[in-house]
């Protein structure tokens, strides 16, 4: 008996990728710095714990499959602050941004429609192209810019079969914050040939020195072809909570999405009680995230300028990076760390960026840093990277 062509083809999570390295290493006794992962340290508001501890139903039940009442009303409150105006008809809520994201090319793809969206990009969008039989085109982006990307760039990659553009802002795993105008830019290309924006917003607030938000919601006159995708996850470091949310204004896309929830049946009961305990949390909570992790980026990126040959922007928001090494491949250099590298019994693990880029052959000598240890811990990992690197290249 065979199993699913499909997915037998489907390419194992990068971020992982190296795990069996990890696991090895710390068998022997040796402490492993995870920069390869975004799972933020930062503690989970209290709220969301003491909604989940209120709770006390006689029975556990289904919930509606669109989302409790009292999280979408948090869920429309949170964006109306913003300035971005949703009915609480328009929201679902998902199980986390991963199914909101599987939800949103299922209502727009047929079977060969092209998707747009910059590279490298999150590599778990190869899942849901492999899932929705849609055909990724990838616009390169680079690090010497600051992976931003120009109308040319986006332009050259459509044909008659683009039906979307997927954009994540700010953007995982390179940093790169969009600009209003460039923002402005792509909702016009969107307009002009007639093509759906998925916004992967999940990162929204943390942008850093002072940028303004920028979101796709603002702009009206894009209402008709827009879908948000949202998460608890990183927002509010609540990512084994599993709630995210998919809102769009587009009746069609939205009836799609009902019936997809309704198949699912609901998310779970009690974590979308714990989530409404997480949008209480508010404003304050968010703002003293964002600042902890730019401090974050600038040890890393500080860090990272002090070794020659790496090339790397200062990334402008998320928690991630990408730089370039001066090593012919950086998997084998990241595997080599955890095999045979150590300073005191401590080594490191990264996730090597190739897995992150559609066109081969790209971004094998390039490695993302998720800056999510505390302080010290996060200095000391760069800090062995480097003695590594310096050691990996006088072998």
């Amino acid at each position: 008996m065979d199993v699913s062509t499909k997915f037998k083809k489907m390419e194992a999570s990068s971020v992982r990728k190296l795990s069996i390295f990890a696991d090895e290493a710390k068998k022997k006794g040796r402490k492993v710095y995870h920069l390869n992962i975004g799972q933020p340290d930062l503690a989970t508001p209290q709220q969301y714990f003491d909604h989940i501890r209120s709770f006390q139903p006689k029975t556990t039940e289904y919930m509606p499959s669109l989302g409790i009442p009292e999280l979408i009303a948090s869920i429309q409150k949170y964006y109306a602050d913003l300035g971005i105006h949703f009915t609480k008809k328009q929201i679902a809520v998902t199980c986390g941004g991963t199914e909101a994201l599987v939800f949103a090319f299922l209502a727009i793809i047929n079977e060969g429609d092209e998707i747009l969206l910059p590279e490298p990009f999150y590599s778990n969008y190869a899942t849901f192209f492999t899932i929705s039989g849609a055909i990724c085109a990838p616009i390169t982006t680079y690090a010497e810019n600051g992976f931003h990307f120009t109308k040319e760039d986006i332009l050259a990659r459509i044909t008659p079969r683009t039906k979307a553009i997927l954009i994540s802002n700010p953007g995982n795993p390179t940093g790169m914050v969009m600009t209003m105008d460039e923002i402005k830019m792509v909702a016009d290309i969107a307009r002009k040939y007639d093509l759906y924006i998925i916004a992967d917003e999940v990162y929204r607030e943390f942008v850093f020195d002072g940028r303004p938000i920028s979101s796709f919601g603002f702009l009206p006159d894009i209402e008709d072809r827009l879908v948000i995708i949202d998460s608890v996850s990183k927002r509010y470091n609540a990512c084994g909570a599993r709630i995210g949310a998919l809102l769009t204004k587009n009746k069609e896309i939205f009836s799609i999405v009902t019936k997809l929830c309704q198949g699912r049946l609901s998310c779970s009961t009690i974590e979308q009680h714990g989530a409404v305990g997480l949008y209480e949390a508010g404003k304050a909570y968010i703002t003293d995230a964002r600042d902890q992790y730019q401090k974050r980026r600038d040890i890393v990126y500080g860090l990272l300028h002090q070794i020659t040959g790496v090339i790397c922007e200062k990334p402008e928001g998320a928690f991630y990076l990408i730089a370039k090494l001066p090593v012919d491949n950086v998997e084998k250099f990241l595997t080599w760390l955890l095999t045979d590298f150590e300073i005191n019994g401590e080594t490191v693990m990264a996730a090597p960026a190739e897995g992150f880029y559609q066109t081969k052959g790209l971004g094998k000598n390039e490695i993302r840093i998720a800056y999510v240890l505390d302080e010290p811990e996060l200095s000391k990992a760069i800090i062995i990277l480097a003695k590594g690197l310096e050691r990996y290249l006088g072998n």
